[in-house]
């Protein structure tokens, strides 16, 4: 057990970083949206570096961190199995389990970034980035208040944040529309 908060730094080291390659990864993909709608040759030198911009960070740091993350996670676990008989911890879970799910979309997102398929709009891309955020939010609530959060005021929390944060990107893509370069 003296080696338990050593785990426990190394699973946070883990998740922070597993959160930068997914707070990062949907800003480039934005970025690789946008240079599609530019001339060639820009279009095509944009792209290209968007490409190995993504493909680095996706598979260097994003990827690794996840797993990374997981594994010491799951030593935790085993360590103090009990943690899976308390609420919050099988919420965070839950919460989890939403973050490889949106993990995996971005990877499904990813996969076709890098073959110049563009499904999304930048503006849908913004909101898409917003996902993570609000996932962060939660698990970070749920570890550190635990027992004594209110249920009811944390969901309603968390829904005003991602009321805030839509209304956040709408106000910032009026200003974008007044001026492109801001």
């Amino acid at each position: 057990m003296e080696y338990y908060q050593y785990i426990k730094a190394l699973h946070l080291i883990f998740v922070i970083t597993w959160f930068a390659g997914l707070f990062y990864i949907p800003r480039l993909f934005i970025y690789h949206i946008e240079a599609s709608l530019k001339p060639e040759p820009e279009k095509h030198i944009l792209s290209e570096q968007f490409k190995l911009m993504t493909k680095r960070l996706w598979y260097i740091i994003t990827w690794p961190s996840a797993i990374l993350a997981s594994l010491f996670a799951f030593w935790l676990l085993f360590l103090i199995p009990s943690f899976l008989q308390m609420d919050w911890m099988l919420i965070k879970l839950a919460f989890v389990v939403l973050l490889y799910a949106y993990h995996y979309k971005s990877h499904m997102i990813f996969k076709e970034m890098q073959q110049d398929v563009i499904k999304w709009s930048s503006g849908q891309m913004r909101l898409w980035n917003e996902v993570s955020t609000l996932i962060l939010f939660a698990v970070v609530f749920l570890v550190i208040v635990r027992d004594s959060l209110n249920w009811i005021f944390g969901v309603l929390g968390i829904f005003l944040l991602a009321g805030m944060l839509m209304l956040g990107v709408k106000i910032y893509k009026r200003i974008r529309a007044k001026n492109p370069k801001a």
